[in-house]
């Protein structure tokens, strides 16, 4: 009943090496586009990058719609928080392994090569809320409105991510026995020297694809489900703030507050039985501090925000900057390249029966963002 039990795989294996490069110029000249002779490089590690922006830029339109938003912000603060979590994320990655890219012998241009791997999420989201800031104060968004929509997409875009350290052959973990360890050959730079060339490895990149997959959902149903509230603990008298049933979602910053608990507390943990090499202070990994940093974090938000903003924030957008679907801009003036009596060029109203003779461009009416 069970036999096809024993033909499971007991071990994950790495993707072949010629999967971390698509080209795309071979495949178009292949298709008869003959002239183009350029290979066009695309990596894989970059592709789930991409696809996670876009993964969690639909799923952020979409919450900020629900939130009486325009769904098409999120691209105007996009183009300020993407490419500043990307300068951020890279920054972070190569100050925590600096062994990789400085010293003799090293090409510091590697630096700038991020399509190989190497991309840290706590500097994306360091120098991201600073781009998200310019982008929110540009559009005239409320910044804690959009960081608390965007929450449950970061998790989805790390999990692309980390998809990308998969087809790359890094960021994996401990030796392992277990049945789904991640096979690694042996001349991988990070193969740790002395062990059999068979030995399996923890797959931290698998482990925390699930985790941030399950964080989407967990988000998803607190704010829906649940409110922070005064919860007094019983026999003793003392008041706490505590998750309590109710219909009010997290505002106020506070579900970004919850993001960073979450990852924080899967990260610290992940990150610990990593064995590539990394900065080590009082005999812990950099990005476990980085990880323990946000858990702290975001207890803050939570603590602070639901003190200081104990209603329903008033709006997505900043006061004044209100955005409307209905909203209609007219105007009294109409013009046309159309030659006729009276006009000569001028840009002054025409009469009606000429413009609707002549094809005039009547006055336009859309939305305003």
């Amino acid at each position: 009943m069970f036999g096809f039990l024993a033909q499971l795989p007991t071990s994950i294996p790495s993707p072949d090496y010629a999967w971390q490069i698509f080209y795309l110029g071979t495949w178009l000249h292949d298709l008869g586009l003959t002239w183009i002779t350029i290979p066009i490089p695309i990596h894989a590690y970059a592709l789930c990058i991409l696809s996670g922006i876009i993964a969690a830029t639909i799923l952020t339109g979409y919450r900020l719609k629900r939130r009486g938003a325009d769904a098409g912000v999120v691209l105007d603060i996009a183009l300020w928080s993407v490419p500043f979590g990307i300068i951020g994320g890279r920054i972070f990655h190569v100050i925590t392994h600096p062994d990789d890219y400085f010293g003799p012998g090293k090409d510091l241009m590697k630096t700038l090569y991020i399509w190989e791997g190497g991309m840290a999420i706590f500097g994306a989201l360091i120098l991201g809320a600073l781009g998200t800031y310019i982008g929110c104060r540009l559009s005239g968004v409320r910044f804690t409105s959009f960081v608390d929509a965007v929450a449950p997409g970061l998790l989805l875009a790390q999990a692309f991510g980390r998809l990308g350290n998969y087809f790359n052959h890094e960021l994996f973990g401990l030796p392992t026995n277990l049945p789904w360890g991640l096979e690694i050959e042996a001349t991988n730079p990070a193969f740790p020297a002395g062990l059999p060339a068979d030995t399996l490895f923890h797959p931290t990149f698998l482990y925390e694809i699930i985790w941030n997959l399950i964080g989407v959902g967990v988000l998803l149903y607190i704010e829906r489900r649940w409110r922070l509230g005064k919860v007094t603990i019983p026999f003793v008298g003392v008041d706490v703030l505590a998750p309590i049933p109710g219909a009010y979602r997290l505002q106020w910053g506070k579900m970004l507050g919850a993001y960073l608990i979450w990852y924080g507390v899967g990260r610290s943990f992940f990150e610990s039985i990593r064995i590539d090499p990394s900065e080590i202070f009082f005999g812990i990994r950099t990005n476990v501090w980085a990880a323990f940093g946000a858990i702290l974090i975001g207890l803050i938000i939570i603590v602070v925000q639901s003190r200081r903003h104990p209603g329903v924030e008033p709006g997505p957008y900043l006061p004044g900057r209100e955005w409307s679907p209905d909203a209609v801009v007219h105007s009294e003036d109409v013009y046309t390249d159309a030659d006729f009596e009276g006009n000569e060029g001028s840009d002054s109203p025409a009469p009606a029966s000429s413009a609707k003779s002549k094809g005039t461009k009547a006055a336009i009416s859309g939305s305003a963002k």
